[in-house]
């Protein structure tokens, strides 16, 4: 068994020597949802690709034996692993796709695959130094490390703007940037070989990741507009000196009275390192406007300490305690504590003083309710939406 570290950029479509080295049973561990779905597109359609984005219908599939290779989240397989409908210790291969930014979070995923060759996809293997030596010792490296004749990581080779869309949205966004710049002669490149056309373009957009060298030659023609997803940030920071550039949205009519705030945002951008919040917020750039997300952040850090918690207020535990209930839903279905215990009282019929404490995760909630209801609780709730989904509920076996 030999570990490889592949050196790419974080773009699917650059990682075909990738699907080379699987075996129709590996499972790609990648940043978030909108990645797990792009590799899942891409994929040869022989391996059969499934991408984690519901894990209850993900787990059936992997029972039925419909899934050769499988891609999702940290989280997502975790939560398959915990569920025991993935086993990997019995894999082959796995693949970790770009993790500078969430390689803190794969040490215990990986620890259950302690057998399994590694490929690892990388735009910095030497940042990832101590990553590869704990889960790929004396891997090959095929590609060129980004680092000069002393060692020291290559700088930038041009200034850039950007703007994160999700790959959805790609299409729509190329015509909202043409516009807001008021271009008539743009040179939109699509991936391929760089070639400057014969009337000099007043705008030029990379809707796919550039190389280095590739964005050397963009910026020859005038300074290159990127369309990234969230998670290929950081990697374009390696190569690109970046202002960020404000795709027309409803927030940018909206009347803005916190200059400080403005002024705190830019300093922190400009100074500071984001990566890790990037990749939090990433799952709800595939669905909002990452103008509309910042708007919404504001909004919830701008409530003064007497507004309503998203939690239930306290409540004393009823005579016996509380009982655990787990419901089908979670913070990946745009799930809330007040959506259940909206539900609760509406479709259950509890009261208020038989909800206890309730914590949402990723895929599922705990919910806390008095001894004397939980089997109502339990009847009444399976069955019941919550923001559109149709949820199961039973007793918590943790």
């Amino acid at each position: 068994m030999r570990h490889v570290v592949l050196v790419i950029p974080t773009a699917v479509d650059r990682a075909g020597k990738a699907w080379e080295l699987m075996d129709p049973r590996a499972v790609i561990v990648c940043a978030d949802h909108e990645q797990a779905a792009l590799w899942a597109d891409a994929a040869p359609a022989e391996l059969r690709a499934h991408a984690v984005t519901g894990v209850a219908r993900t787990a059936a599939l992997i029972k039925e034996g419909r899934v050769g290779v499988l891609a999702g989240s940290p989280a997502d397989l975790g939560a398959l692993v915990a569920r025991s409908a993935l086993k990997l210790d019995s894999l082959d291969t796995l693949v970790i796709a770009w993790p500078e930014s969430f390689s803190a979070e794969l040490d215990t995923l990986l620890g259950e695959a302690p057998e399994a060759r590694r490929v690892i996809l990388s735009w910095d293997p030497h940042g990832l130094s101590d990553f590869i030596e704990r889960h790929a010792r004396r891997a090959e490296i095929l590609g060129d490390i980004p680092l000069d004749s002393a060692g020291k990581p290559l700088g930038p080779v041009a200034s850039a703007r950007y703007a994160v869309v999700p790959a959805a949205r790609r299409a729509v966004a190329v015509r909202d940037v043409l516009d807001a710049v008021r271009s008539v002669r743009p040179y939109v490149w699509k991936g391929g070989e760089v070639t400057a056309p014969d009337e000099r373009p007043d705008a030029v957009v990379a809707i796919t990741l550039p190389t280095r060298e590739e964005l050397r030659t963009l910026a020859a023609i005038a300074q290159p507009l990127v369309l990234a997803l969230a998670s290929q940030i950081p990697y374009l920071t390696s190569i690109a000196s970046l202002s960020p550039f404000p795709l027309p949205s409803l927030a940018d009519r909206a009347q803005d009275r916190n200059a400080a705030l403005r002024a705190e945002s830019s300093t922190r951008l400009t100074h500071g390192d984001v990566d890790a919040e990037l990749a939090v917020l990433a799952p709800l750039f595939e669905e909002h406007d990452p103008a509309l997300v910042a708007g919404a952040l504001l909004a919830i850090s701008r409530q003064p300490a007497t507004a309503v918690s998203d939690q239930p207020s306290a409540i004393s535990p009823p005579e016996g305690g509380w009982v655990r209930m787990f419901v089908s839903v979670g913070r990946k279905d745009q799930a809330s504590a007040k959506d259940l215990v909206g539900a609760l009282i509406k479709e259950a019929g509890l009261q208020k003083g038989q909800i206890g404490r309730i914590d949402v995760r990723e895929t599922f909630s705990l919910v806390d309710v008095a001894p004397a209801v939980v089997d109502q609780a339990i009847r009444r709730m399976s069955g019941v939406s919550v923001r559109g989904r149709r949820v199961t509920a039973r007793p918590d076996k943790t």
